[in-house]
């Protein structure tokens, strides 16, 4: 299976909006917190609806009209296999998006589950870092998703002691990594 990263297009809003809901799906469920498939439906599944699909092709729209603003990549899984029309199967298996402000957000960034581990989050990264520069970076992860805790600890993103408990039971902490120092003339 080869495994492509490039900007995001148009055409794959309609994929994007059911990839978050089906990462939410796999990453997110916790009985003890009350997050079960049904909670996510309700508070993610707007993604994949027309509305939702809509916001994605305007968001991907002015990423491609000012990529300096916005970054959105996807990443494409083609499979040894053919479907139906003899052409091999395509599938949107990540994302990695960001807008630069006064510091650069990342986010939302999600690989499904089957794809992990084969090194596509790093690839990402790299891009995203590259892009964003030298600037300050922030985002916001689950505090129970350790193994996204770590990539970003990995990347160089420390946990700044902001939580919030989004939509009053996803429990979220801030990360931030810091503005690189400028280089001196010597």
């Amino acid at each position: 299976m080869t495994h492509v990263i490039e900007p995001a297009v148009p055409d794959d809003a309609s994929r994007l909006g059911p990839l978050l809901l089906r990462a939410w799906l796999q990453t997110y469920p916790r009985r003890e917190a009350g997050i079960d498939e049904e909670w996510i439906r309700e508070h993610r599944g707007a993604a994949a609806t027309p509305e939702g699909i809509a916001r994605w092709r305007d968001f991907i729209e002015a990423a491609l009209r000012d990529p300096d603003l916005l970054f959105c990549r996807v990443v494409r899984s083609e499979a040894e296999t053919e479907g139906e029309s003899g052409a091999p199967v395509e599938e949107i298996v990540g994302v990695l998006c960001g807008r630069r402000g006064e510091e650069v957000t990342l986010g939302p960034m999600y690989l499904l589950n089957h794809v992990q581990g084969q090194g596509l989050g790093d690839r990402l990264m790299a891009e995203f870092l590259d892009w964003a520069g030298a600037a300050r970076m922030c985002l916001w992860v689950t505090e129970y998703n350790e193994g996204a805790v770590r990539f970003y600890r990995r990347h160089g993103f420390e946990p700044t002691g902001d939580r919030e408990l989004w939509q009053g039971r996803l429990p979220n902490l801030r990360m931030a990594r810091e503005a690189a120092a400028p280089v001196g003339d010597g």
